[in-house]
């Protein structure tokens, strides 16, 4: 039961980010994927999940795999959160059978309401055969362990924020009793409690995974291989160690590649040197030519030394001129369906003003960021714009990206004024450089996807950003650039985030507490909320 890899490429466009080459994920091998944002972390998990094809080779999996991507829109909009869970084992398709003949009970035609409900009787009596009730036990709990409450899971999918998805997808991936997992960036929307459970889960897991992750404590607690893909060479090196050994071993590695390219730059200075001086003889031209070859190779076949990360240029817009309330919500309110988020709120969002907003996973946080950008309507009250408000949204799902656009285009949705070498001097300050700007934004990693949405905001000229998640799917250092901005930037920030770096770098004036609406100025014993929410 695995994964088998035999003499895969992968490819985009021209670039190639894995050249050719054999890999496997065996019982019991748990696998951190590492590398540069951009390199292909989040590619390569496609690729073997079969969500894409490679150049050349092929990819053999053995067993059940469950994998979760970064992008988790899927589901049906109507179907109960707990059901999606129990979808992932067999017990789903009794489960669904039920729910069709719940459904039919209620028909108005006597025949088919006692038809319906003779076959309940059946259905029900197989799915307590089948370990339905037990497997619904354990589901519940499963979901509990990641920050959802049973009534929660009891709601159909649509009326559950982004987090909330985010967690049912993690859960029905871990509940599948897969033989193999594919992790992408599983912590996304965990709190402090739901990431240790999920580090237990994983130190505890008998089968093989491979998880891509950002978070380091993760990795150092569950990991026993490392696998770096290499951006510069397009190669994975497999280290069969854990992850505080793979950082030593690779700053080593680093070390080691470093005086090797520095030995082979002066010997071939040498042979270069001495190639001139013969060429310059007539007699000699032959050796000399040789000793150019000789040195030519030798700096080919010597491996490049590691260049420090690029990150993305980012610096938020000068705000346009703006007057004094730029966003006024009076008494908005939101409910999906019976279950109502929350009522009667009242927030006025001022010029240059720094407001978080906190609470638990579906307290209405992004639902609130939504309704002030215009994105959703209020089910009652107003929200009213100022004089000259212009508003950058953030979505933590990138909904505001056109996946069927390319990354060029993208960015000339938002400022068509500008013309294609000033487009593409942006986007060259967020790493999209050369054929990257034409990739479609459907392939771009989770990273990828909040450095473009980035570039659209510091494009936007906006006076009022309202961010949701801003430090999702980001390396360290793309991360620091973003508190950099976000402290120095000059209009007004609504925040909602799990990151207490980035609410110390807002230095909020005041905060949002939901669903109850409570207005405060805010206090730094706040802080603690921000990672248990």
């Amino acid at each position: 039961m695995g994964i088998e890899a035999q003499n895969l490429e992968i490819r985009i466009g021209a670039r190639q980010l894995l050249a050719p080459m054999n890999f496997h994920i065996a019982k019991g091998d748990h696998v951190g994927l590492v590398g540069r944002n951009g390199a292909g972390k989040t590619t390569l998990t496609r690729v073997i999940t079969g969500d894409m094809l490679p150049a050349s080779g092929f990819v053999h999996v053995s067993g059940k795999l469950g994998y979760l991507p970064q992008s988790t829109h899927v589901g049906d909009a109507q179907q109960m959160a707990l059901d999606r869970i129990m979808d992932a084992r067999d017990i789903g398709n009794l489960l669904k059978r039920l729910r069709k003949t719940e459904k039919e009970m209620t028909s108005s035609d006597p025949a088919v309401m006692e038809k319906a409900m003779n076959r309940y009787d059946r259905t029900l009596a197989e799915f307590d055969n089948a370990g339905g009730y037990a497997a619904q036990s354990e589901a519940i709990k499963m979901g509990m362990a990641l920050g959802l409450e049973e009534s929660t899971l009891r709601q159909p999918l649509g009326t559950l924020s982004g987090g909330q998805r985010r967690r049912i997808e993690l859960a029905r991936i871990l509940f599948s009793d897969a033989d193999t997992l594919i992790l992408d960036e599983p912590t996304n929307h965990l709190d402090a409690d739901s990431i240790e459970w999920l580090k237990r889960f994983l130190q505890n897991y008998p089968g093989g995974f491979l998880v891509i992750s950002h978070s380091t404590e993760l990795l150092d607690e569950t990991v026993n291989r490392v696998w770096h893909l290499d951006a510069r060479t397009a190669t994975i090196t497999v280290y069969n160690l854990g992850w505080s050994a793979y950082l030593k071993q690779r700053a080593a590695d680093e070390e080691r590649i470093r005086r090797e390219r520095e030995v082979a730059q002066k010997k071939a200075e040498r042979l270069m040197k001495e190639g001139i001086r013969l060429h310059a003889k007539a007699t000699k031209a032959v050796a000399a030519q040789q000793m150019i070859r000789r040195a030519e190779k030798l700096l080919a076949e010597t491996q490049p030394v590691e260049k420090a990360e690029k990150v993305a240029d980012l610096r938020f817009p000068t705000p346009a001129p703006v007057g004094r309330t730029p966003i006024m919500a009076k008494n908005i309110s939101k409910s999906f369906g019976s279950n109502e988020v929350f009522t009667g709120i009242d927030l006025a969002i001022d010029r240059g003003s720094r407001v978080v907003i906190l609470g638990y996973n579906g307290a209405g946080k992004t639902t609130t960021l939504r309704i002030l950008a215009g994105q959703e309507q209020t089910d009652s009250g107003e929200v009213i714009y100022g004089h000259g408000c212009k508003i950058g949204y953030f979505a933590q799902e990138h909904d505001t990206l056109d996946n069927d656009a390319t990354v060029l285009e993208n960015l000339q949705h938002v400022a068509p004024e500008l013309d294609n070498t000033q487009t593409r001097t942006i986007l060259g300050s967020f790493l999209f450089s050369g054929e990257d700007a034409d990739k479609p934004t459907s392939v771009l990693s989770g990273g990828e996807k909040t450095r473009l949405a980035l570039a659209t905001l510091v494009t936007s000229k906006a006076n009022v950003l309202l961010l949701d998640e801003p430090t999702n799917n980001l390396d360290p250092q793309s991360r620091d650039q973003i508190l950099s901005a976000i402290s120095k930037y000059e209009g007004a920030i609504v925040l909602v985030t799990h990151d207490q770096g980035a609410v110390e770098a807002l230095r909020p004036e005041r905060v949002l507490l939901l669903p109850d609406g409570d207005e405060d100025l805010w206090d730094d014993s706040y802080l603690e909320l921000v990672t248990m929410e």
